[in-house]
C-alpha cells in the first residue's frame, strides 16, 4: 500500500492512496480462511469446502469489504503516524472509476488538519470577580414578592361590586334543560374571578356581583367537554353570592415564613439572602467567564481550519436571521449569506473552542455519567409527562448527547482555568452587576 502526499498548504492536506490488487487478494483470502471453518456446502463437510470453491462463491462479495477495510486501515495508519487530526470528516474518492477486478485501487483523500495549539501560561491571566452582597432593600423586595404570591383575601366593604381578581364565595346550582346535573352544584365555593378555573364565560358574568345578590349565569359547555352528556349544551347556574373579597398581600411575618417552609421570619430572610447571593454569584460568573474568554482570545493565536470557520459563520448568520424573523419557523427562506461580522465572530468561537478543548484534554477533564444524567434530567423537566420519552431520545441520539455534553465540558474547563488564573474580588452594587450583564447581551 502506498500513501503519497499531494497537498500540504497551511492546514490543507491531500494524499493519494494506492491499494494494490495483490493486497486486496490477500485480504479476501484472509477473510475466507477465517470463515472457512463455519461454512457448509452441499457435498462437503462443515469446514472442508475447498478454498478455490469458496473464492468463486464468495470472493466477489468479500472484495468490496476488503477494499473498504484496506482504505480505512490506510487512513487510520496515516493519522497515527502523522499525528494529524482532521477538522471534519476527510473527503475520500476513488479516482480510477473504470476499476475492474485485478486492478490496483487509487484513492484521493483530502482534509483540513486541526492546528497545533500553542501552550498558554494561564497564570498570567488576571481577572476581577464582581461580588454583590444582598442588601436590606433587595431582601425586602424579595419578601414583598413572596407575600404577593402568598396573597390572601379580605372582605370588601358592604355593597362593593366584585372586580376581576376578587374572590367570590357563593353557592350555585347548575341546570341543563331545567334539570340539575351531577357535579353542577356546590356551597361556599371560593372562586377567583379571572382565574379561568370555570367554564369560559362564567367568571366574567360574576364581575359586578355584590354580597347577598342572586344571579343566573348562562354558559355553553365546550364541544370537547370531558362529560359527553354536557358537551355543547347550554346550562344555567343559579348563584347566591355570600361574600366578595379583595386580594391582599400576605403579611411579612412568621406565618408567611412557615408557608415557605421556614421556621420564622428571620430564617426566611436568611434563605432569601442566600438565594439572592447565589443568583448574583451566577451572574458574576458569566461576567468573569466573558473576561476570561476575551483574554484567551488575545493571548493565543493560531491558524484556523477554513471549513470550521465557514460552517460556524453560516450557523451564526442563520440563527441571527431567524431571531430577526421570528415568524418564519421552518427553513423555507432565501439563502442566508454570512457577512464579515459573522465570520469574525465565528473565528473567535472556533479559536476559543479549539483552545478550551486542548486545555481540557491536557488536564484530562471528563464528564462523568452522573453529571451527564443530571444534565439530561434537568432538560427533561422542560417536558412534563414526557420525561421518559426524552431520556430515550437522548440515549438513541449521539448528536443530542454531544449538544448536552459540550457546555458541561466547557464549564469544567473554565473552572479549571479559574483555579490557575489570578483572580481578585471586588465588591460592587447590584446595579453595577446588572449593567455588566446588559453589556454582555449588547456584544
Amino acid at each position: 500500500m502506498q500513501v503519497t502526499e499531494t497537498l500540504n498548504e497551511g492546514l490543507k492536506r491531500g494524499y493519494q492512496i494506492v491499494v494494490t490488487a495483490n493486497e486486496l487478494d490477500d485480504k479476501v483470502n484472509e477473510k475466507l480462511v477465517e470463515a472457512q471453518p463455519e461454512i457448509e456446502m452441499k457435498g462437503f463437510r462443515k469446514g472442508k469446502v475447498p478454498m478455490p470453491l469458496l473464492k468463486k462463491q464468495f470472493g466477489q462479495r468479500l472484495l468490496g469489504e476488503a477494499m473498504q477495510e484496506s482504505i480505512d486501515g490506510a487512513m487510520n495508519k496515516h493519522f497515527e503516524d502523522s499525528g494529524d487530526r482532521p477538522a471534519l470528516q476527510p473527503e475520500v474518492k476513488m479516482t480510477n472509476e473504470d476499476w475492474k477486478e485485478g486492478d490496483d485501487v487509487h484513492v484521493e483523500m483530502s482534509y483540513e488538519a486541526l492546528p497545533e495549539i500553542p501552550d498558554v501560561d494561564l497564570g498570567q491571566v488576571t481577572l476581577e470577580r464582581m461580588v454583590v452582597k444582598a442588601d436590606d432593600a433587595s431582601v425586602d423586595e424579595a419578601l414583598s414578592n413572596l407575600a404577593e404570591n402568598a396573597q390572601d383575601f379580605e372582605a370588601r366593604d358592604e355593597g362593593a361590586a366584585a372586580e376581576d381578581g376578587d374572590q367570590v364565595v357563593f353557592d350555585f346550582v347548575g341546570k341543563v334543560d331545567g334539570e340539575a346535573f351531577e357535579g353542577g352544584s356546590a356551597e361556599d365555593y371560593p372562586l377567583v374571578l379571572g382565574s379561568g378555573s370555570f367554564i369560559p364565560g362564567f367568571e366574567e358574568q360574576l364581575v359586578g356581583a355584590k354580597t347577598g345578590e342572586e344571579k343566573d349565569v348562562t354558559v355553553t359547555f365546550p364541544e370537547e367537554y370531558q362529560a359527553e352528556h354536557l358537551a355543547g349544551k347550554e346550562a344555567v347556574f343559579s348563584c347566591n353570592v355570600k361574600e366578595v373579597k379583595a386580594p391582599v398581600a400576605a403579611k411579612i411575618d412568621d406565618e408567611l415564613a412557615k408557608k415557605f417552609g421556614a421556621e420564622d421570619l428571620d430564617a426566611l430572610k436568611s434563605q432569601v439572602t442566600e438565594r439572592l447571593e447565589a443568583e448574583y454569584s451566577g451572574a458574576a460568573r458569566a461576567v468573569l467567564k466573558r473576561g476570561l474568554l476575551d483574554q484567551l482570545d488575545e493571548l493565543v493565536k493560531f491558524d484556523l481550519p477554513p471549513s470550521l470557520v465557514s460552517a460556524e459563520a453560516g450557523q451564526i448568520a442563520h440563527q441571527l436571521w431567524h431571531e430577526e424573523n421570528p415568524d418564519v419557523e421552518g427553513h423555507d427562506h432565501p439563502e442566508i449569506e454570512a457577512t464579515d461580522e459573522h465570520t469574525g465572530l465565528a473565528e473567535r468561537r472556533v479559536r476559543l473552542g479549539l483552545l478550551l478543548a486542548e486545555l481540557g484534554q491536557k488536564a484530562e477533564i471528563e464528564i462523568s455519567e452522573a453529571e451527564m444524567s443530571q444534565a439530561v434530567m434537568n432538560q427533561a423537566r422542560q417536558y412534563p409527562g414526557q420525561e421518559r420519552q426524552f431520556f430515550e431520545f437522548v440515549q438513541q441520539n449521539e448528536q443530542m448527547q454531544q449538544q448536552i455534553r459540550a457546555p458541561l465540558f466547557e464549564d469544567k474547563v473554565v473552572d479549571y482555568v479559574f483555579e490557575l488564573a489570578q483572580i481578585s474580588d471586588k465588591e460592587v452594587s447590584k446595579e453595577d452587576l446588572e449593567k455588566a450583564i446588559e453589556a454582555l447581551d449588547d456584544e
